[in-house]
């Protein structure tokens, strides 16, 4: 029902060519990953994701538990037939949840930084509105307030409720703000929590990734690879911050995926804008996700092979040319820098409508193209 196969190694880095099999269909690898948070890219349906050339979507296990609820989605099916997606599907394990909602709404910071910054999270600490102990974590509701628990056992229930075709073990993402012996406590934390998740696990249809933490510590990185690669899962997820700059992504990732079992798939969580592509690709990820190209494109932003292009200003009003010139997607096909920039300084959701399109086109075309680079033995 799920394997992954090696087709090529690039001779030039640790790049690598794969088929990931599912239930759901195949995956070409190195590819990217768009999110669908809720079961759907943001202003797209999923018919229109998989014509701009998605191949595998993420969902957010917290935010589905939340609503509709893992019940309501297995009651209809399970989620491929709930959201009408007949390709393959993965669903995170809210462990990104335990920091955004807590260490990071607390400190204003997401899990890449800038800049360098102080340390400041020390061992023991605890964010203002989640509670994290050895047998799970305790949230508060956004919707309501109520109280929210979620274990390893209990993520793993919700997932296979849900039935993606690749889940995650849950896992605490530490915060960058993080010192060592927090980041230390937390990983082996993790550590304990993955031995839960793969005991957790009754599906034989699903398959489930172990996630790798340790922050910006390299010695941490690799403790972490090793004991989450001797355990019985079936791909791997790499998680949390990497340091301040794409040099220090391609050293730590690098230095994980030298110790993970090479036959196995690795997926490089929350990490995909363009820049991060190819530095991903040549430390041996074969699978990544973002949430870049539905992001910006509703506030305006479109990327293209030129770089980002901020379609909000006046500059473009009255600009003949499409959003990239050396786009194949239909919006560049058919629209107007001027007419998609009207949209946007006319607040019509329609303009962020097209701007997604056109972006998660662009994402997924690059990925296409560093896989020709690796097939030809150019990177």
């Amino acid at each position: 029902m799920f394997s992954f196969k090696i087709t090529k190694r690039s001779k030039r880095s640790r790049a690598r060519l794969g088929i990931l099999k599912t239930p759901h269909g195949e995956v070409e690898t190195p590819a990217f990953v768009p999110v669908a948070t809720r079961g759907a890219l943001r202003t797209l349906d999923n018919e229109e994701a998989a014509e701009l050339g998605s191949q595998l979507l993420i969902a957010n296990t917290y935010h589905l538990h939340l609503a509709p609820g893992e019940k309501v989605i297995k009651k209809l099916g399970g989620l491929h037939k709930f959201m009408r997606w007949d390709r393959p599907i993965m669903t995170d394990s809210g462990g990104f949840q335990v920091f955004s909602l807590g260490f990071g709404r607390d400190h204003g910071v997401g899990k890449v930084l800038q800049e360098e910054r102080e340390k400041s999270i020390k061992e023991d600490a605890q964010p203002v509105s989640v509670r994290i102990s050895e047998e799970g974590v305790r949230f508060r509701s956004p919707i309501d307030g109520t109280e929210l628990y979620l274990s390893p056992e209990e993520s793993i229930r919700i997932q296979e409720d849900i039935g993606a075709d690749i889940m995650f073990a849950f896992d605490e993402c530490p915060s960058p703000l993080a010192n060592e012996e927090y980041m230390r406590a937390s990983v082996e934390r993790t550590h304990r929590w993955a031995q839960r998740c793969v005991d957790a696990k009754r599906s034989k249809k699903q398959a489930l990734y172990g996630i790798v933490q340790g922050g910006a510590y390299k010695e941490l990185r690799i403790q972490s690879a090793q004991v989450i690669g001797n355990m019985d899962f079936e791909g791997f997820g790499i998680g949390g911050e990497f340091g301040y700059d794409k040099p220090s992504l391609a050293r730590m990732v690098s230095a994980v995926t030298d110790h993970l079992p090479e036959h196995k798939p690795r997926h490089l969580l929350g990490i995909g804008h363009p820049e991060d592509f190819a530095y991903s690709m040549k430390s041996g990820a074969d699978t990544f996700d973002c949430i870049a190209p539905t992001h910006y494109a509703r506030r305006g932003i479109a990327f293209t092979s030129k770089g980002r292009v901020d379609l909000r200003k006046p500059s473009h009003r009255a600009s003949a040319e499409p959003i990239d010139p050396a786009c194949k997607c239909p919006v560049c096909k058919t629209y107007s820098r001027a007419f998609v920039s009207h949209l946007m300084r006319a607040h019509d959701n329609t303009g962020g409508k097209l701007a997604t399109m056109h972006n998660v086109f662009f994402f997924n075309a690059l990925a296409a193209s560093l896989r020709k680079k690796i097939r030809s033995g150019d990177l």
